[in-house]
């Protein structure tokens, strides 16, 4: 009932037709063959924009013929400009010297092939088609009698260099992360699977941003059902702009109405591959450092790749001790609320005595005192995610002690309450996954308020509800808690503990059944001959 009002909410929104931006309106516009109207029209249609700069000249055919060159200055490579084009165009002979004085009739064709060594370079006569791009970091060359104008790419804005990921960091494994360049993050994935099978294929999304949109998978391992399903969702957006991956993530999910992370997305390189090679999707997202993977489950959410680069019975321990730090991070503040609220029966007598008198002079109940705590945590972890990194840290550290211990000397809360909240804190940076964290985070007060009402009761019906909640959500098409929900036996080898690689010689079975078989069998370790 609460989905069916929100989404009634929502979907109350105004009779707003979605308009088509201004500049759109000359889609339908062709270069003509007069050079000075072309001028005129590509001026007009980048009116007031200062960094689209044009320069004419003239060509050295028998007949001196003029020519224009217009590009985005600021996001073209003034060496390439003027040393690879403006230097080979308006140096002379050099077109006698190609032998095509007796006519023009495909200068632009010979211009193409012979005068511009660029393999991103076509012809166009859409104004639209050429406005993009133009505004791509194309330089556009227009020439007097033509209908035709040639753009060849010449990009040159600065980028940032591929660094070690922030936010999902190893101690163990490659220390490369995707940037915000498309190209740079298909590249880094071409590095890793060096097969003809993995595809590539590109939209373009948003049309005030004209953002590009890779789809990245390996053919005949991905399911094509989902792959097409991937193309036909993304094609389905019509949004005016698209400046991160998380604009897609909410456009394409499964659900309109969950905490839980449908798509999962990452910074690492070698985890996208992997995903790849297990049959999953990915979605890289020009101009942002966060890749898409779909389908997702909640298992993927709490797999980090270190896992897979250690020894399994170490790896298979960590895991064990995420499982029980997501318990703390949702259920401790909860469960403390609980048995010294509602439910005191549930501790030995002599503890209970020993917390009793220790909080006998407080104003507040534990509940309040464990919620006033977490939001000061949560305003801590905030101010230290957005001040500069060499005080954000120690402030975050430094801002938690202190004020700790101040509440607790002042008779504000008790010592157990900050640690409940302390450890609870420590739990929730366990994840490997920062999506899931805010997900456990948000279900944390819904706990703790239930806990404060109804007790263990609440705090079960909680648990209930969202299992619930769980149990039916999909991500295209994935049961989320696959495969434990349904149950797949043979999957359960990477999930709360991991079998060594030469166990695992097949793939998922609900995202790699194209292709399911990924090594042959019984590679596992042997002893020599004693003979």
């Amino acid at each position: 009932m609460i989905k069916e009002l929100l989404t009634k909410i929502l979907s109350n929104s105004p009779q707003i037709t979605f308009k088509t931006p201004q500049n759109d309106s000359q889609e339908t516009k062709k270069l003509t063959s007069e050079i000075d109207i072309n001028l005129k029209i590509l001026q007009a249609f980048f009116h007031l924009c200062e960094d689209i700069v044009s320069k004419e000249f003239l060509l050295d055919l028998p007949v001196p013929t003029r020519a224009f060159i217009i590009y985005a200055a600021s996001l073209c490579d003034p060496v390439m400009v003027n040393e690879s084009i403006l230097k080979s165009l308006m140096q002379e002979n050099f077109f006698r010297t190609l032998e095509i004085s007796t006519t023009k009739a495909n200068l632009p064709e010979i211009i193409l092939q012979r005068l511009l060594p660029n393999h991103q370079t076509q012809l166009v006569s859409d104004i639209q088609q050429l406005s993009n791009f133009l505004l791509s970091g194309h330089l556009i060359l227009v020439i007097d009698g033509y209908s035709t104008a040639i753009a060849t790419a010449v990009q040159g804005y600065e980028q940032r260099a591929v660094n070690e990921p922030s936010t999902e960091q190893s101690i163990r494994g490659p220390r490369d992360s995707f940037v915000e360049n498309l190209s740079t993050n298909v590249s880094l994935l071409r590095r890793r699977i060096s097969s003809n099978r993995l595809k590539y294929q590109s939209i373009t999304l948003g049309k005030l941003t004209q953002t590009k949109v890779g789809i990245c998978y390996i053919q005949g391992i991905a399911n094509d059902k989902i792959v097409e399903e991937v193309k036909v969702r993304l094609n389905r957006i019509d949004i005016d702009s698209i400046l991160d991956s998380g604009y897609i993530e909410e456009l394409i999910a499964d659900e309109s109405f969950t905490l839980f992370p449908l798509v999962q997305n990452t910074e690492r390189p070698d985890r996208t591959a992997a995903s790849l090679c297990e049959g999953r999707i990915a979605i890289i997202v020009n101009n942002t450092p966060s890749v898409l993977i779909v389908p997702c489950t909640i298992v993927s959410l709490l797999q980090a790749s270190e896992d897979y680069y250690n020894n399994n019975l170490f790896a298979t321990l960590i895991r064990i001790g995420r499982f029980i730090a997501i318990n703390i991070a949702l259920l401790a503040p909860a469960i403390t609320i609980a048995v010294f609220s509602n439910n005191a029966e549930l501790i030995p007598l002599t503890f209970l005595t020993t917390v009793a008198g220790a909080r006998s002079d407080l104003p507040f109940p534990i509940s309040i005192e464990i919620i006033l705590m977490e939001l000061t945590f949560e305003l801590l972890r905030e101010a230290g995610v957005r001040l500069p990194k060499t005080v954000g840290q120690a402030i975050s550290t430094v801002g938690g002690l202190v004020i700790g211990q101040a509440a607790v000397t002042a008779g504000i809360v008790s010592p157990i309450t900050v640690i409940v909240v302390s450890i609870t804190a420590i739990a929730s940076f366990v994840f490997p996954d920062y999506s899931i964290g805010t997900s456990i985070r948000i279900l944390r007060f819904v706990l703790i308020i239930l806990s404060s009402i109804l007790g263990i009761f609440g705090i079960v019906s909680g648990l209930m509800v969202i299992l619930y909640h769980l149990c039916g959500l999909r991500s295209f098409g994935i049961p989320y808690l696959s495969p434990i929900a349904p149950l797949s036996v043979s999957d359960l080898k990477d999930t709360f503990f991991r079998a060594p690689w030469w166990a695992m010689s097949a793939r998922p079975r609900l995202t790699g059944a194209e292709e399911p078989i990924r090594q042959a069998s019984k590679q596992g370790p042997t002893k020599p001959d004693k003979g």
